[in-house]
């Protein structure tokens, strides 16, 4: 089965007001001529809405890199579902490595975070990936599994079928450490015949699963081109539009 890729940037803790809405703009402008891949870009809240008015009428979706399982209430400074479609977002990361392991966010707390985002109609990311010693400990097929069980817990055949699952081994995140197509095809295809064991093979071929970790437009190509890996999400590339649009044309 061939499925659309989707590609995404995630801006992280960077850009300014101004710079985001410049940066969303030459984004739109250097991608207006794809129309077969799925393309979002992921700016910090606060940038949320001026990106969104920017983007509007595009090919480029908006997301959220976060948001919380309850609709409101006495939760200072988190963000709810509600919230990030009022201002425009279709799509939210969950559970990105630097969630986890620099702000300790447990599996269970994932889950709860994408239940609740399917649950409100966003289209979650979720992400799984191993670190650098439990890589060399041969762990990565246990953890990762763990973190694909744990997170989609609770999601029926129809609810998983709006999740993207990102692949992004930790230790190649920011590092300039990139899997090999080998090892990234390894593991993006251990999860999708996990996938197959949750919710049966149609599911399993239709679910898209990214690459992340340091993709580059010298390496998109080749990652893009393995049969199990349906996009990427690229972070510090993303920041830059020749990069970004390099990556992207990797997978045309």
């Amino acid at each position: 089965m061939v499925r659309r890729l989707f590609i995404a940037g995630n801006w992280k803790m960077n850009t300014s007001s101004s710079r985001a809405v410049e940066l969303a703009e030459q984004v739109a402008g250097a991608l207006a001529y794809v129309d077969n891949i799925d393309l979002a870009v992921f700016p910090p809240f606060v940038y949320l809405s001026q990106v969104a008015e920017v983007l509007k009428g595009t090919a480029l979706a908006v997301g959220a890199q976060d948001c919380f399982y309850e609709d409101n209430g006495a939760f200072t400074g988190e963000i709810s579902t509600a919230m990030l479609k009022d201002v425009g977002c279709s799509y939210v990361i969950i559970g990105h490595s630097e969630r986890r392991h620099v702000i300790g966010e447990a599996d269970e707390l994932i889950n709860r975070k994408v239940l609740k985002a399917v649950g409100d109609g966003l289209k979650p990311i979720l992400c799984v990936g191993e670190l650098l010693e439990q890589r060399q400990a041969d762990e990565t097929d246990e953890v990762v599994s763990r973190q694909v069980k744990i997170g989609l817990e609770g999601l029926g055949k129809a609810d998983v079928l709006n999740v993207t699952i990102a692949y992004e081994p930790v230790w190649a995140i920011g590092t300039g450490e990139t899997a090999t197509p080998e090892q990234a095809q390894q593991a993006h295809a251990m999860i999708r015949q996990l996938l197959g064991e949750l919710y049966g093979g149609s599911v399993a071929q239709s679910v898209r699963i990214q690459y992340g970790g340091s993709v580059k437009p010298d390496n998109a190509a080749e990652l893009l081109a393995c049969p199990d890996i349906d996009g990427a999400l690229v972070g510090g590339a993303s920041l830059k539009v020749t990069d970004f649009a390099g990556i992207v044309a990797g997978g045309r």
